[in-house]
């Protein structure tokens, strides 16, 4: 080819990616803007990060009660994204030679927590639930949040007419022990539950001898410069001139104030934004924190529901299942109850992370994020030119 013309086609496929690129950052905008025009929509937080196509989009809008603007520092609580986070710790103990997650809980924690525990069908399974089971929701153990209670009012009612009260870890798994019911015989089946994961949380500070958030910030926070980052109710960020955190709603009702949230603890008590959350996830995939090995076991997939799977404190959506237009296309990482994302589409090279602190978003922020990469996915062969 004649060097003036391949001159040419480079610079063409150059301003050819520059105009889809700057096409794909308006219609983002424009995507996060429908979102925040929602009536129950108070405040939103969004990062599009991809070294590939050079994106650092980031997105803080939305305002207080009082009528303070939120910004980018402004922190907001990851709910149930903390457990990836809660994983992550299991596996550096097991990589430190402190556990192996495929031996059972009673041989680390204790009577008090174990006796009790599971028992299904008149059957004792308490002393035979094992940590990977915990991590990947198997255990059958109930979830002290959502599940019904036998007797008396649910947990998030609770949370509401106790909003004053600080619960602790045991009281959370003792109201699983006495007011509800597990689901199957351990590692038989998948059930979601935050309990398994307030067990996790309790056997990290069994093994470090130090309080979970304070073993976040000596091995997560700290180490990745997460400044913003920290164990909501339970202790403070690394940057001593944030904000007030985000306020976080349920439908029309404001509960970011609410003591009672203290019961989400190592399943979803963490305050962060979502640079923190790009940071973290990155370091996770470029094995910062872990190997790869211990990687690859956290992205051993069982199956939670049609398109999606899970591993050990990640979720995998398949998104040709959930719509065919998509592609080929993944995402892998966590949500939470508020509306929260943490994820990375490896086929794209596409981080997402952020927030709507609105509980009716516990499933649409997924649709956001389709719509998100379907934009997205259209630089991906320009790119290649």
């Amino acid at each position: 080819m004649n060097l003036k013309i391949f001159i040419l086609l480079v610079c063409a496929s150059s301003t050819t990616f520059a105009q889809k690129l700057e096409n794909a950052h308006k219609k983002v905008d424009s995507l996060f803007q429908v979102q925040l025009d929602q009536e129950n929509v108070k405040n939103s937080f969004l990062k599009v990060y991809s070294d590939k196509f050079g994106i650092n989009w980031n997105y803080a809008e939305g305002s207080f009660t009082d009528g303070t603007e939120v910004t980018d520092q402004t922190p907001f609580l990851s709910t149930s994204i903390a457990k990836t986070f809660t994983a992550t710790l299991i596996m550096m103990l097991q990589e430190e030679g402190k556990l192996a997650v495929e031996n059972s809980i009673s041989e680390y924690l204790s009577a008090e927590i174990i006796d009790g525990l599971h028992i299904y069908q008149g059957v004792d399974y308490s002393k035979e639930v094992t940590i990977s089971q915990l991590l990947q929701h198997t255990s059958g153990i109930p979830d002290y949040f959502e599940d019904a209670p036998n007797e008396g009012p649910g947990f998030m009612e609770l949370l509401f007419t106790d909003s004053d009260k600080m619960w602790q870890p045991l009281e959370t798994i003792n109201f699983a022990k006495t007011k509800l019911t597990p689901h199957f015989a351990p590692g038989y089946s998948y059930h979601y539950s935050d309990t398994e994961y307030v067990l996790l949380g309790l056997l990290i500070e069994e093994l470090e001898g130090k309080l979970l958030h304070d073993v976040l910030a000596e091995k997560i926070f700290s180490p990745l410069q997460m400044k913003n980052s920290y164990m909501h109710l339970r202790s403070k960020p690394i940057n001593n001139n944030i904000g007030k955190l985000a306020e976080l709603y349920v439908d029309d009702a404001e509960i970011s104030s609410f003591k009672s949230l203290s019961a989400d603890w190592a399943g979803g008590g963490l305050a962060t934004t979502s640079q923190d959350l790009l940071q973290f996830h990155k370091a996770l995939n470029e094995e910062v924190l872990i190997t790869n090995k211990s990687l690859k076991q956290m992205q051993e997939w069982i199956e939670e529901s049609y398109g999606f799977e899970y591993g050990y404190g990640l979720r995998k959506f398949e998104l040709k299942k959930l719509n065919p237009l998509v592609g080929n296309l993944s995402l892998i990482g966590h949500s939470g109850t508020s509306g929260a994302f943490m994820y990375y589409s490896p086929e794209l090279d596409v981080y997402l992370t952020g927030t709507f602190n609105q509980t009716s978003y516990k499933k649409k922020h997924v649709i956001f994020m389709l719509q998100v990469l379907e934009v997205l996915k259209s630089l991906s062969n320009l790119k290649s030119l």
